[in-house]
């Protein structure tokens, strides 16, 4: 079955940075464009990121571009995160999610993100 396992998450201070994983298995990752979502306390879900099945078309939301880079692996179906300049509105639980913005079909459990001094 389809299986997406984020890892990478933490503790980091304002303006640090940090690497999510997310390996892939059950499906063809390399036929599916990926995304990152995020759920912040008390918040509903936001699309952070998408990355096109090959890797050479990005998207993001306003609110982390700049800071954020998506990224892919093919050849060891696994999907990344690089965050760079966080700030505490990043603190959220962060998933990986196999298709867009609005064509999300599967989700991952998430890895939790804290960003605090």
């Amino acid at each position: 079955q389809v299986q997406l396992v984020e890892s990478g998450g933490g503790l980091v201070q304002p303006g640090g940075s940090l690497r999510l994983s997310c390996a892939a298995s059950g499906f063809t990752f390399s036929s599916y464009y990926m995304s990152w979502v995020r759920q912040a306390p008390g918040k509903g879900l936001e699309w952070v990121s998408g990355i096109s099945m090959g890797g050479s078309i990005t998207h993001y939301a306003d609110s982390v571009k700049g800071r954020f880079t998506i990224s892919r692996d093919n050849a060891k179906n696994t999907l990344y995160l690089q965050m760079n300049s966080l700030k505490p509105e990043d603190t959220a639980l962060y998933s990986c999610a196999r298709g867009g913005r609005s064509t999300i079909t599967a989700q991952g459990q998430g890895t939790q993100v804290t960003v605090s001094s």
